[in-house]
């Protein structure tokens, strides 16, 4: 990012602006710093960050305004430097990338209390995707932000914790359209990532881009190199050796695998190291989001309550109230196989499942209904089982080994 135009006015309310270029295809947390300095000593008289008041995710290429109203001035007349710095994060490490200054005038003491906190204003140049269209900002609504960005945050930093592991090889089993691979290969910059899917959903992930405003080489130079691959695998028959990935991720698919996980999981235990790490989410089956029907029935428990030939014809009968899928329309017939081969899958029986093989919890996320209303067709279900909706898990893998 580069600094195209730097200015201040210090007559009334005090404003720093400035216009910024960016070139590359995307850049992750970028920030700005305003700094005013002695022109003598070169002291620091007074330094705010735009990400105390304003994060910003991450931001496309094209050019930008940014505005800094400060507050919390008292300088006396004389001499000063006003410094923007502007940093990014690349590959998670802070790094400044513009640092430009100019010299500044105060012909009379400065005093502008103003607001409690600076006002600052980030908006995008004619030609550049506006930044209030940007999948960051219109939040959980939003099936690109769900998975590009909360979903690989979920992996890499609340449940890996930023683990070094992440910059070796990585396996994704069930990697779906790669919207969260492509999150964490671009954060994480790792050795390797390899998403894995059957059903080649991340065929759709040039369309998903390009839906939410992102240039195309944003992908082909990931592709390019081969450290970034999508391949049309099954999990029960991963075609890498013994002990080659550092970290397999697997986001919302073991409920999926039609017959049950136990191969998978014995897949990825064989490929992923000794000490390796599992990042595992999979969908509850008794949970309130554990029918993946929710397109059909305002009803979570609805699966629990009607005969299965009820269920299906409800399923088939019923149009879907379409939710955000990135470019993909199912039928309700492939939402009913889908519901079929679903493994009821209980936290009991997969954390004694998971420690069986050898694997050992690191980290653990439940997250649980506020309320759950029982009524006579549920009363067969246990409390634990329908109140917890959603399970996050990191696990390392104990197996024998070499050191």
């Amino acid at each position: 990012m580069k600094i195209e135009h730097l200015s201040a006015s210090l007559s009334g309310a005090p404003c720093i602006e400035a216009r910024l270029r960016q070139d590359e295809a995307l850049l992750f947390q970028p920030d700005a710093q305003v700094q005013i300095l002695s022109a003598d000593s070169g002291e620091v008289l007074f330094s705010r960050d735009l990400s105390a008041a304003l994060p910003v995710a991450w931001l496309p290429r094209g050019s930008y305004a940014l505005t800094c109203h400060p507050t919390g001035l008292d300088l006396p007349a004389g001499d000063y430097r006003l410094r923007l710095i502007v940093f990014a994060e690349l590959a998670r490490e802070r790094t400044a990338l513009a640092d430009e200054s100019m010299s500044m005038r105060v012909p009379q003491a400065l005093t502008a209390p103003g607001l409690r906190k600076e006002a600052w204003s980030l908006q995008s140049l004619p030609g550049t995707l506006p930044v209030e269209n940007l999948a960051w900002n219109r939040g959980h609504e939003d099936w690109f932000f769900r998975h590009f960005d909360h979903a690989a945050l979920v992996v890499t930093d609340y449940l890996l914790q930023q683990s070094p592991l992440l910059k070796g090889r990585i396996l994704d089993v069930g990697c779906g359209d790669g919207l969260i691979d492509l999150g964490i290969f671009l954060r994480m910059q790792p050795a390797e990532l390899v998403g894995i899917d059957p059903f080649r959903g991340y065929e759709r992930l040039p369309d998903a881009l390009a839906a939410s405003g992102l240039p195309p080489d944003l992908l082909e130079d990931a592709l390019a190199g081969g450290r970034l691959q999508f391949r049309a695998e099954d999990g029960n028959a991963v075609p890498y050796p013994d002990d080659y990935f550092d970290v397999v991720v697997s986001w919302g698919s073991l409920e999926h695998i039609a017959g049950g996980y136990e191969q998978t999981l014995q897949e990825i235990r064989r490929v992923l190291k000794k000490d390796g790490l599992l990042f595992v989410h999979p969908g509850l089956y008794y949970g309130a989001l554990g029918n993946h029907l929710g397109e059909f029935f305002d009803d979570p428990f609805i699966h629990l309550k009607l005969p299965p030939d009820e269920l299906r014809t409800a399923v088939l009968s019923t149009p879907p109230r379409r939710m955000d899928r990135a470019g993909h329309v199912a039928t309700p017939a492939e939402y009913w196989q889908w519901y079929t081969e679903l493994n009821p899958i209980r936290v009991p029986d997969f954390e004694r499942e998971l420690r069986e093989m050898g694997f050992e919890p690191w980290r653990v996320a439940l997250r649980s209904s506020d309320l759950i209303e029982y009524t006579p067709e549920l009363q067969g279900y246990s409390m634990q089982d329908l109140a917890t909706a959603e399970l996050y898990l990191s696990a390392w893998n104990r197996k024998p080994g070499s050191d």
